[in-house]
């Protein structure tokens, strides 16, 4: 980065703080991670931020599961599974829409006040898909329903996931921002998971008949109890100390602005996209998309495909707080690095191996999973750090949710209509390894923040926290 973008042991530019006021912005302003309340504080923001993310993704994990039902309820005839995979991508249209307006929201008003209203948004939306009235009952009118309900969710999932992580990294310690972020990815594999795993439940206890007619709807019902724990949860928090530091400084209207963000900020937004990219054309084909793949082109029983998805992300869970945990000692760029040349490496071979049989099929995705967690791991401690304080949700939210809507909202109907049309049926794989290339670009020019305080209105920076000690500053 350059030098103008390592400044935090002087006052942010424009600030006028009162004579002889010097801050360090190197230091934590946070929980005391030594105390007792401090430490409880920690965890009540991680689970305040993991619920809201675990929600979201639970929306996600049933839509991709219950794919059969819904075509077969909102989107009859030749088409229905190609329409029923479009829904799923035109939500991610609106998301850079719902970028656009929470982020600098979030940033003016603060990150509190945002979650607030995009967790009651989210799951209000998947819980009103499941009391839907059907094509057979209404016609037209249901799948125009059910894609309205998918553009809301889409719009309110723009705030939240940006929102959650800038929460998140706020309140970690600096040196356990890994740690502690990476949990909200762990609520994402959550959401994933337990959505699979509740479909999988009901198909196993309804007949196929209460499935069709009825059962396929609950999952999507749940999502608002869920929503209600997670505003509960957030509501006994505080906004977090950096953004309280920033308000009480005045410096939140003065630096807040589309135009700073665009003109002054442009490089890390481009260097983001590319990481986003590679980041979800990856997600969306393993996470979002290997349900539909199994059943539909691999031939894989319903319920042993569902099985696989879950094994697959219960492993990941496992592992993603010890890769997080390891990228505040090595950096974030090691980890995505192994990563992305990883996924280039065992993409083909490991799509391979899952069409042989179903013991293959869950080492295969395992693997893959495996792989992608160094990536995922580190999102909440890598993006945010990416920019200042001031436009922090703004540039995060904006850039996260355009790259995700063009590259990787889409994965699932490009990987399936690819496939239809051509017969390749490891196209995924290919799919992953561009995305893999797309990341190793990005990495390369990325900036290594691990450590760094977020404090401040200058770009985070690492060359002082010991693991760019080396490299002049």
């Amino acid at each position: 980065m350059p030098p103008e973008d390592s400044k935090h042991n002087s006052p942010p530019a424009g600030a006028t703080p009162p004579a002889g006021d010097s801050i360090d912005y190197t230091e934590d302003i946070g929980p005391d991670m030594n105390t007792a309340e401090g430490r409880g504080m920690i965890r009540k923001a991680t689970a305040a931020s993991a619920m809201g993310n675990l929600t979201e993704w639970f929306d996600y994990g049933v839509y991709s599961v219950a794919v059969t039902y819904i075509t077969l309820h909102f989107f009859p005839g030749d088409y229905g599974r190609i329409l029923t995979l479009a829904t799923l991508a035109l939500s991610f249209v609106v998301r850079p829409l719902g970028g656009l307006v929470w982020g600098p929201l979030g940033d003016r008003l603060g990150r509190k006040t945002v979650l607030t209203m995009t967790i009651l948004m989210m799951s209000g939306a998947t819980f009103l898909i499941g009391v839907l009235p059907t094509f057979q009952s209404v016609g037209i009118l249901a799948p125009i329903l059910l894609i309205l309900l998918r553009m809301v969710q889409g719009f309110s999932t723009g705030g939240e996931y940006g929102g959650a992580a800038t929460f998140m990294a706020e309140y970690a310690p600096d040196k356990k921002r890994g740690f502690f972020g990476s949990f909200l990815e762990f609520g994402t594999l959550g959401g994933f998971a337990l959505g699979a795993a509740v479909m999988l439940v009901f198909q196993l206890l309804l007949p196929e008949e209460a499935m069709n007619a009825w059962g396929w709807r609950i999952p999507f019902m749940l999502a608002l109890p869920m929503g209600f724990v997670g505003l509960y949860l957030r509501s006994k928090l505080e906004d977090t100390p950096v953004f309280q530091e920033l308000e009480e400084r005045g410096e939140v209207e003065e630096k807040n602005s589309m135009k700073a963000l665009v003109t002054k900020h442009w490089r890390p937004m481009v260097i983001m996209f590319g990481l986003v990219a590679c980041l979800n054309m990856v997600n969306y084909t393993l996470l979002s998309y290997m349900p539909t793949y199994l059943e539909s082109q691999l031939g894989l029983d319903s319920n042993l495909s569902l099985i696989v998805i879950i094994v697959g992300e219960v492993a990941m869970m496992a592992v993603i707080p010890f890769a997080g945990s390891i990228s505040d000692r090595v950096g974030r760029k090691p980890m995505w690095y192994t990563s992305v040349i990883g996924l280039f490496i065992f993409a083909l071979p490991m799509f391979w191996l899952m069409g042989q049989n179903f013991g293959l099929a869950i080492l295969g995705f395992a693997v893959l999973g495996l792989l992608y967690i160094p990536q995922l791991a580190t999102i909440t401690a890598t993006f945010p750090a990416m920019f200042p304080s001031q436009v922090r949700f703004a540039g995060f939210a904006i850039t996260y949710n355009v790259a995700t809507a063009l590259l990787g909202g889409t994965a699932a109907m490009v990987n399936e209509a690819v496939i239809e049309s051509t017969g390749f049926v490891l196209f995924p794989a290919v799919y992953m390894m561009i995305a893999a290339v797309i990341g190793v670009v990005a990495v390369k020019f990325m900036a290594e923040t691990a450590g760094a305080s977020l404090r401040g209105t200058e770009t985070p920076d690492a060359h002082d926290t010991g693991i760019l000690a080396d490299e002049p500053s």
